[in-house]
């Protein structure tokens, strides 16, 4: 099986933490990363043990061309391809999870908060974003072959219409927007 491409670090780390240790469940996983040559190209490894119940855990995934540094005022997870990591589904979790945690004024709010808000909020959007890009041109909503996880497929089946362009845009920029104010 060929290895799938993580566009960045974080996608990688994200993919991680969303695909915990087989033995016990425990997702908690201090991995040591190397670049290692694998099928020909360069690979990210990442192997240790799991925290919990100590089995062996590996991920590989192969390198981007081209390296994209991100940081945490402008989180993104990669270029403009598609996730070959995470199904639109998952992506648009990802989205609400950060988002759900975060006030929507920042009155009262102190200054560490103020920044933990805004940078959910702009990973949320990002995380939006990543969703979009499974919207082939000329199309207007997520295509089924997007959704290959049970998770995925868990996040269309509750409500399928927030897979359209015009809404995921929609909520993107309001994220984008919520977060400007905690600036």
């Amino acid at each position: 099986m060929a290895l799938r491409l993580a566009r960045t670090s974080a996608e990688a780390h994200l993919y991680m933490e969303l695909h915990p240790c087989e033995s016990c469940g425990e997702s908690s996983f201090d991995p040591a990363s190397s670049v290692v040559a694998a099928e020909g190209e360069l690979a990210s490894r990442y192997s240790g043990t799991c925290l919990s119940c100590g089995a062996a855990r590996e991920f590989m995934f192969r390198l981007p061309a081209e390296v994209l540094l991100t940081d945490d005022e402008d989180p993104r997870f990669g270029d403009d391809r598609p996730s070959e990591l995470l199904d639109a589904g998952e992506w648009l979790w990802l989205a609400d999870v950060l988002a759900s945690g975060t006030p929507v004024d920042p009155a009262g709010t102190a200054a560490p908060g103020r920044r933990s808000a805004r940078i959910d909020l702009l990973t949320a959007a990002s995380a939006l974003s990543e969703v979009l890009k499974f919207v082939p041109a000329g199309a207007d909503a997520v295509p089924a072959e997007a959704l290959w996880s049970g998770r995925g497929h868990e996040v269309y089946s509750a409500e399928p219409g927030r897979f359209r362009r015009i809404r995921l845009e929609a909520v993107r920029d309001t994220y984008r927007d919520i977060a400007a104010r905690f600036g």
